[in-house]
């Protein structure tokens, strides 16, 4: 385990520079796809300190847009489809609840071996929730995979189900509609460009005369 961002410096010599200003350059792109993305990911998710973890996401995210691997919203596609401008295929989108770089790299290899178009990786709030998987482990997991399968060009990633739960919204929904506002936020953050949201009228068997909430 590194202990320290020197640590991370060192085994990045001769792969990836990174300058003072915070610009990163690919020096060597088979050791990177070797066993250096490996050991970023790994303490971009496990390592014990925060900060690492943040540095460790931050160097994932740089790297992939050096290689021209970039988070990227489907919402141009969408709406092209709508006009009648595109169609005649399907965007397949996958939930992945673990071992999420391994699945990921899996996905990617798949979508380039048979020349597939636009895909999504998604992850739900109640996902979050169960696997433990912020937005920001969950986007640098699927970039480090697109990096070790050498993919160019968008990544969809899309926040899937971002709802309100019902009692808690009866219960305070300021707090609720807030929770919500602060995990979209998040996700932005993280490199998730896609969110949707699933709001779900409360029925008269949860409270009568209930009203909807609004975003």
């Amino acid at each position: 385990m590194w202990a320290d961002r020197r640590d991370c410096q060192t085994a990045l010599t001769g792969i990836v520079a990174v300058g003072e200003n915070g610009s990163v350059r690919v020096e060597d792109e088979t050791r990177l796809r070797g066993d250096l993305i490996d050991q970023v990911v790994w303490h971009a998710v496990h390592h014990a300190a925060e900060d690492m973890r943040d540095y460790c996401r931050w160097l994932i995210r740089s790297v992939a847009a050096a290689q021209g691997i970039l988070p990227a919203s489907i919402h141009d596609l969408y709406k092209a489809m709508g006009r009648g401008e595109a169609g005649g295929f399907t965007t397949p989108a996958i939930n992945v609840r673990g071992l999420t770089v391994d699945v990921a790299r899996s996905i990617i290899r798949a979508a380039q071996s048979n020349s597939v178009g636009a895909f999504l990786f998604e992850i739900a709030r109640s996902e979050i929730g169960y696997t433990d998987q912020r937005p920001a482990e969950y986007s640098a997991s699927v970039l480090a995979a697109a990096i070790k399968e050498g993919y160019r060009g968008p990544i969809f990633i899309q926040g899937d189900h971002f709802q309100v739960n019902v009692k808690k919204f009866l219960e305070d929904p300021e707090k609720e509609i807030g929770t919500i506002r602060d995990l979209i936020r998040e996700a932005l953050e993280a490199g998730i460009y896609n969110i949707d949201i699933d709001p779900r009228r409360p029925e008269p068997a949860d409270r009568p005369g209930a009203a909807a909430p609004e975003f």
